[in-house]
């Protein structure tokens, strides 16, 4: 029954696929000629202007396959004590493992294709001529599926050899990057706000490839009513996001035309009709509490039909890009910066981060309905663990979105206090906030007859293998010090200071490798075995030769890190690049002083306020064996009574 079931919303699929493709190779036959007439780039054949497209939905496909999927098993399995999955859940792992494999082998014809593309020539004769590399290495879209297909490769070889739960939490990772990297490298990434483009872009891609993935995850293996809810959740909400992200980022993209004036435009308010059919489906499903929404035929083949006209929009210039003349604040910055940093002007200067921005509101949010569940329900949590999480919420939310970001992305010294308050200074709040033993508190549990639910989610993913891995402490000392020289120190930095992608990476990696680093020195939440506290000290005060080595270098360097971007922003009122770069050297050994402080007060109270608890703990033993002791010699001394009575 349940296979008859299936096979109407598999055929319908596969239809839906087909009928897309078709579309796409009439569009590279038809209409592609245009697009690169309007660029005025050479039209690089019939081949060449097909396989783009093509090429582009069939990733972009096998992506969405992927990361859906994954979302799905980690959603939906009930792993057994080994943490292997079940078997409903495996088969939605062989619908990744068989997506991942096509969407590497897409993304590698992809790399000579988008070249063959930028170079206006026939792929085949670019293939043959030798002169690919260098094709390759002059596209920026090439290079970015390089990135896609390794990610893809290492999904599928993962996925090949392990079906244990926390294996897919894991992939999820690789899988998010090769979802990004082509949509940050195309039209997002490119001319005036491509800093708003780029951030919204990253949300937009990842919300419609996991709902278009947990559609075509419901096809395989439709989930049963105990976790079909939980499902309808996650599409409504992936779709709502979709919808207000793809929004903003169309009316970025189409310039002052209107978008039903362009094909561009066009294809834009097509995807969102049907993304919005969808999603509108979902919500009405979430009232109604109607769980067989997830057996629909219709959701996939429109979401089918989302991913071809999104395939179309990415390989076409948008409209605002033709339209607009560049300047080389455009080109590398995105905005104009015409006056030098100071307090007003860092206070005042917002361009609010879309990305990590409104993660850092979610991640406020969401504590603070935990800490609200468990006074309702009279439980006690400290104020100042609530403090300290806000606070880190909200720095996080003025460092990416204020002056220190947009400054900071053009300048090397205002980049380096806004590396500190990232790696030092928010961690360290974060940390202190507990999120993890909150979560644990106030999430309820499943109970045995249950599915598995976020509680116990968490509780696998804090005591896995790999958290104890990476929160090992020499692990976490090795990778905060290490990766302080090697994006600095080697030419990772021009690439990543280059792009307003290398920025949000470069954010993220600093902001998760310091709060590795501070969780176990002055972590409160349960995880791997933490060292003695004099340990944790020595820990903390062997960092400080490594910043002070890394400051003193900075400031006595010739060279300059990120020379090529910095010379090109040119920005006029800035006197010299090697002179910021001294000063930013001087912020980096200066400013690793204070939460260090900060730090050994809290690692300090820690220690004093377990001692006290140690303390108490031996009083009352000592108590308890006091009377103990009494009421054997009281015992004693009856014995000996009732025997001189005899």
């Amino acid at each position: 029954m349940q296979s008859s079931q299936k096979r109407p919303r598999a055929k319908s699929a596969a239809a839906a696929i087909v009928a897309a493709l078709v579309g796409l190779v009439a569009y590279g036959l038809t209409g592609r000629a245009g697009v690169y007439a309007a660029t005025g780039d050479s039209y690089p054949g019939a081949l060449t202007a097909v396989a783009l497209p093509v090429g582009q939905f069939i990733a972009t496909l096998g992506g969405a396959a992927c990361l859906g999927g994954l979302l799905y098993v980690v959603t939906t399995a009930r792993p057994d004590t080994a943490g292997v999955i079940d078997e409903r859940a495996f088969r939605v792992h062989v619908l990744v493992e068989r997506a991942a494999v096509i969407w590497a082998v897409t993304a590698l014809l992809m790399i000579a294709v988008s070249a063959a593309s930028a170079a206006g020539a026939d792929v085949v004769r670019l293939m043959l001529s030798g002169t690919v590399i260098p094709a390759v290495a002059a596209s920026e879209t090439s290079r970015a599926w390089i990135v896609v297909a390794a990610a893809a490769a290492l999904v599928a070889i993962a996925a090949r050899l392990s079906v244990r739960w926390i294996t897919h939490v894991v992939l999820l990772v690789p899988a998010v990057v090769a979802v990004v990297a082509v949509a940050v490298s195309g039209n997002a990434g490119q001319g005036p706000d491509h800093d708003y483009a780029t951030s919204t872009a990253i949300v937009f891609v990842v919300a419609l490839a996991a709902l278009a993935g947990l559609k075509l995850a419901a096809v395989v293996g439709p989930p049963i009513p105990e976790v079909a809810r939980r499902v309808l959740l996650l599409e409504t909400l992936s779709g709502a996001v979709a919808l207000g992200y793809g929004t903003i980022l169309l009316a970025l993209l189409a310039g002052s035309a209107l978008p039903a004036d362009t094909g561009y435009g066009r294809a834009g308010l097509g995807a969102g009709v049907l993304l919005l059919a969808v999603w509108l489906g979902d919500v009405v499903a979430v009232w109604r509490r109607d769980l067989m929404r997830a057996k629909s035929v219709i959701d996939p083949v429109a979401l089918i039909g989302v991913m071809a006209l999104v395939a179309a929009m990415a390989t076409q210039p948008a409209p605002r890009l033709l339209a607009h003349r560049f300047t080389a604040w455009d080109v590398f910055l995105g905005y104009e910066l015409p006056e030098p940093p100071s307090v007003l002007t860092l206070l005042t200067t917002w361009r609010f981060d879309t990305f990590i921005g409104v993660g850092a509101v979610v991640l406020a949010g969401l504590y603070l309905a935990g800490y609200l569940r468990l006074r309702r329900r009279g439980d006690g949590w400290a104020a100042g663990r609530l403090v300290a999480w806000l606070a880190g919420c909200a720095l996080l939310v003025f460092t990416t979105g204020s002056g220190v970001r947009a400054y900071g992305s053009a300048m090397f010294s205002v980049h380096m206090a806004e590396h500190m308050i990232l790696n030092m200074f928010i961690p360290v709040l974060l940390v202190l906030g507990g999120p993890v033993t909150l979560a644990l508190r106030a999430l309820p549990a499943a109970g045995d007859s249950r599915p598995p639910g976020p509680r116990e989610w968490l509780l696998w993913l804090v005591h896995s293998k790999v958290t104890a891995l990476l929160a090992n402490p020499i692990v976490a000392f090795v990778l905060f010090v290490a990766s302080l020289y090697i994006v600095y120190f080697t030419p990772i930095f021009n690439t990543l200071a280059r792009y307003h992608w290398g920025h949000e990476l470069m954010s993220l990696h600093f902001l998760l490798v310091g709060y590795l680093f501070y969780w176990g020195i002055i972590g409160i939440d349960p995880g791997p075995r933490k060292l003695p506290f004099l340990g944790r000290l020595g820990l903390l005060f062997a960092v400080m030769p490594f910043h002070a080595f890394f400051g003193i270098a900075t400031m006595t360097m010739t060279s300059v890190m990120g020379g090529p971007f910095y010379r090109n922003v040119g920005l006029p009122w800035l006197g010299s690049i090697e002179d910021d770069q001294h000063l930013g050297g001087a912020i980096a050994w200066g400013s690793s002083e204070l939460p260090v402080i900060i730090v050994v007060v809290a690692l300090v109270a820690q220690w004093a306020r377990q001692d006290r608890r140690a303390a108490s703990r031996s009083d009352r033993h000592a108590d308890s064996s006091y009377a103990d002791d009494e009421l054997d010699a009281y015992n004693a001394m009856l014995r000996e009574l009732s025997r001189d009575r005899r």
